[in-house]
């Protein structure tokens, strides 16, 4: 569960060196804050010229420009169901943004009567004088919606086949329906940029899917995913929320189930077991790496760029909102061998982090005040 946290210290440019030993810390990196008073800022994309999209879960998205200054909100946007973990969430850019000005962005959308929502994806142009979207479009929206305001998963991945994958947070109350094919509550879709459903997702076929299984699922078995992206393999790549332990890292294949509800590493708060306490079961997924006590995923990118030093390319970033880190990890095949914290000195709730068109790290810090920080290397 999101928990929020006190406001760290603000200053224009963090004036501190990370520094760390030897063994641990293989770069030197310098903290600077180009803005400021971002109200639980959830997610950033590039547009361009130095300029980046923000989102703030209140309801907000802003254009940060090069020197740091903070546009007024965006014109346009849908209703938002702002409430607990649920707002608007995250964003990104569609690949051929350059000519088509597209973005795609997640949140929490209100049902017919109150307190009922669920996540939904929606399309947009940016206006060419980056004031106001237009041209909305919402292409998927999460059934059934539910009264919760926790678990909405939300992040998206344009994987560059004309597809997208958004993850979906099983809402908490309503775990064991992510064991179920006919709902979206614990799943991760998969859509194309128009809404449609890809002929080829493992559940297409109605004549050949269990009944009533819904065609946008990819994968499923899920709790609560903040973060996802393309690996250097190619494949889709997410982690997701245990309860108390057991966050994991997962690469979702089509059709196949996950296990939450019934394995997980976890348990639950305050202590006891999630059902039958166990980790492995025939026909579930084991996770790639998964963290025991939970760390509190949020945000996910691997460094293709060698700005940091060969040691950090190819490294997968992971943000920690209950530990308050940049969690670095470097991976043999599909296991990690080495895991490294940073920004530590921080201390403020990690909540995105990207890699940058210059090929420097950017990170969100998820605080009534929050940081959008660069990552500048020594």
């Amino acid at each position: 569960m999101d928990h929020r946290r006190r406001v760290g210290e603000l200053g224009a440019l963090c004036a501190f060196t990370l520094l760390a030993n030897a063994q641990a810390q293989s770069a030197t990196i310098h903290p600077e804050v180009l803005t400021r008073n971002l109200e639980h800022p959830w997610a950033l994309a590039f547009i361009g010229n130095g300029r980046m999209l923000v989102t703030e879960r209140p309801g907000r998205m802003r254009v940060v420009q090069p020197d740091g200054s903070l546009g007024p909100p965006l014109q346009g946007l849908p209703k938002i169901d702002v409430g607990g973990q649920g707002g608007l969430l995250d964003v990104i850019t569609d690949r051929d943004f350059a000519h088509n000005r597209t973005i795609y962005f997640c949140y929490a959308e209100p049902g017919e009567s109150s307190h009922v929502n669920s996540t939904a994806l929606s399309s947009a142009r940016l206006s060419e004088d980056g004031k106001r979207i237009e041209q909305m479009k919402v292409l998927f929206s999460q059934k059934p919606k539910v009264e919760s305001d926790a678990h909405f998963g939300c992040r998206i991945v344009d994987f560059g086949d004309g597809n997208l994958f958004l993850t979906l947070g099983e809402r908490y109350s309503r775990k064991e329906d992510a064991q179920k094919l006919d709902n979206h509550l614990g799943k991760v879709v998969r859509i194309r940029k128009d809404g449609s459903v890809p002929p080829d997702n493992p559940f297409a076929d109605r004549k050949s899917s269990p009944p009533g299984a819904l065609p946008e699922i990819w994968s499923y078995g899920h709790r609560n995913s903040q973060g996802a992206t393309i690996g250097p393999d190619g494949k889709f790549w997410m982690h997701e929320h245990g309860p108390q332990g057991g966050d994991e890292i997962n690469r979702p294949q089509a059709g196949k189930n996950y296990g939450w509800p019934v394995i997980t590493y976890g348990e639950n708060y305050g202590g006891g077991k999630i059902g039958a306490g166990i980790t492995a079961k025939e026909g579930m997924e084991q996770p790639l790496h998964y963290w025991t006590p939970s760390i509190a995923p949020s945000g996910m990118a691997f460094l293709h760029s060698d700005k940091y030093g060969k040691a950090w390319q190819g490294s997968l970033f992971v943000g920690s909102l209950k530990f308050q880190y940049l969690a670095r990890l470097e991976w043999q095949g599909e296991k990690v061998v080495k895991e490294e914290k940073l920004l530590q000195n921080l201390k403020q709730r990690i909540r995105d982090v990207r890699e940058g068109p210059d090929g420097l790290l950017y990170v969100l810090t998820d605080e009534r005040k929050g940081q959008l920080i660069r990552l500048r290397p020594e």
